[in-house]
């Protein structure tokens, strides 16, 4: 039975864990009263808020609670509470961090349907998808947690005796901003590395999905974290330009659009801050007329309808050799038709409601300028209205199947963010390769083929961060994720993370006498 989420505050002089709200979920049933920013190991109010912003709940339209945006004196704090965390947690050993972790992907896995009926009623997206993310957000602490202890440093013997060695050791306080489709999940993969360093994190959320990133740093302080290990702070742009521009903070580390990801990284240039930005992709996704075409179409859906289609890395410009093409559109038309829309909430459903009205409006109106500008609409593109009338006001549509798309179209060259896929020819493997590369993003890029020689030469030069063969959209943490050109700048998740939440401190040991000049 699922349950029922009612968080309320109106009787409580202290606010309440969002955790010891939860009752039963189904959607139109929530209603969240509790504060929903986060620091000092508490869940706190804005004193002096002069605008509390409302949230919806994508599967129905209704507003799911308001948003009390941070200011300087909040943001001061919440960087504030977070240094005096890390002056403790930094010293801990990586063995003692990891126990922390340990036990906080311990509740994570035994909340696990708790969170996911709380990302549900954010995001929109399906129940079983949401299941999945918070699995992997699980999996991504417990991964780092186990290198906590293998952080090390090099011996280098000099001559005469003398030595040198490195340290590798935390920056500070991180700030992370989340982006709106994968909140739990972002959370835990930027603070996992983070912390696992034996850094601090502020984290701020999208404003769209505010709800499930509290619910992590109640984990984490409910795991034994020290209080400010992992804060969380709502807002905005100001917010977010608050966090960026604090002397206090060390590195910044972003999910989101191109645009908003370069003014970051100007803000953070100012103090000279590293950043991790993992941004946008218009990817693409080569089917060889030699590939198994089953497990093709499938690769292509899971390419662009998970999420309603809201995922950086989708391979929207769908490019497939020309023999197959109709083989391939009929197949593919009929699996997408057959995808059932509706409650995010039923275990039936396998698409849900995009994050907002205004995102899809926004997805309907590419839909539109690509029938303009000659591409066909094969299936889809249309507002859906469930039948159930509490989700009629929700932000419904079919995905779509676009055909006869060219390099110029809009729909081929803009990141779309929803479940439309773009379909186009080719004839060889030169040809696509050059077509495929044509792009200022990228992200991520996919191959279909039996050759596995083709495979590996066609991947060797897709100028993408991320390459499938045979697969799509596979994100295990224990490898890399991150992009090429202007899809960003790092990596988030496998060893080398580390790397980007932590500094080399290199040390020289005379055992000698000075040699000096003067």
């Amino acid at each position: 039975m699922l349950q029922r989420l009612a968080l309320s505050l109106r009787l409580r002089p202290t606010p309440a864990p969002l955790s010891a709200a939860i009752r039963c979920v189904s959607s139109g049933s929530v209603d969240i009263k509790v504060p929903l920013n986060f620091w000092g190991g508490k869940n706190r109010r804005v004193k002096q808020a002069s605008n509390h912003e409302p949230v919806y709940e994508p599967a129905t339209g209704r507003v799911l609670c308001h948003l009390e945006p941070c200011g300087s004196v909040e943001v001061d704090q919440a960087v504030k509470d977070a240094q005096s965390a890390f002056s403790h947690w930094s010293k801990m050993s990586g063995m003692e961090r990891a126990r922390v972790m340990i036990e906080a992907a311990r509740i994570i896995e035994n909340s696990r349907e708790e969170i996911a009926e709380m990302e549900v009623v954010n995001n929109g997206k399906s129940i079983t998808e949401a299941r999945f993310d918070v699995d992997s957000a699980r999996l991504c602490i417990e991964y780092y947690a186990g290198l906590a202890s293998t952080l090390a440093g090099q011996h280098v013997q000099l001559p005469g005796g003398s030595f040198a060695y490195t340290r590798r050791e935390a920056l500070g306080v991180c700030v992370g901003i989340g982006a709106w489709n994968y909140p739990f999940q972002i959370a835990a993969w930027k603070s996992a590395p983070a912390l696992a360093c034996g850094n601090s994190m502020v984290f701020k959320p999208s404003p769209v999905t505010p709800v499930t990133a509290v619910k992590l740093a109640e984990i984490y302080a409910k795991a034994g974290a020290p209080q400010g290990l992992f804060n969380v702070v709502q807002g905005g742009q100001e917010t977010g330009s608050l966090l960026c521009h604090h002397p206090d903070v060390a590195k910044v580390s972003f999910t989101g659009s191109v645009p908003t990801g370069k003014k970051i990284m100007e803000m953070a240039s100012k103090g000279v801050k590293p950043v991790t930005l993992e941004l946008g992709g218009k990817s693409p996704l080569l089917i060889f007329q030699d590939s198994d075409l089953e497990n093709a179409v499938k690769g292509a859906l899971m390419a662009n309808f998970l999420s309603q289609g809201q995922v950086c890395s989708n391979g929207t410009r769908v490019f497939v050799q020309r023999q197959i093409l109709p083989e391939f559109l009929e197949k593919v038309v009929k699996r997408t038709q057959a995808i059932e829309i509706g409650d995010p909430l039923l275990e039936s459903t396998r698409m849900g409601a995009l994050v907002s009205r205004p995102h899809l409006d926004r997805v309907l109106g590419f839909v539109d300028q690509a029938k303009k500008e000659g591409a066909t609409v094969l299936c889809g593109g249309e507002l859906f209205v469930p039948s159930d009338p509490k989700l009629r006001n929700g932000y419904y549509m079919t995905p779509c199947v676009l055909g006869n798309c060219t390099d110029e179209m809009t729909c081929v060259k803009e990141e779309i963010f929803g479940p439309v896929m773009s379909v186009l020819s080719f004839e060889t493997e030169e040809e696509v390769l050059l077509r495929a590369n044509d792009s200022t993003l990228g992200l991520a890029a996919g191959v279909f083929t039996r050759d596995v020689k083709r495979a590996h030469r066609v991947v060797e030069h897709l100028k993408a961060g991320s390459c499938f063969i045979n697969n799509y959209n596979i994100t295990p943490v224990e490898v890399p994720f991150g992009g090429f050109k202007m899809s960003g700048i790092g990596r988030e998740n496998g060893q080398v993370t580390i790397e980007y939440y932590s500094q080399l401190k290199t040390v020289f040991v005379e055992m000698g006498d000075v040699d000096s000049l003067f």
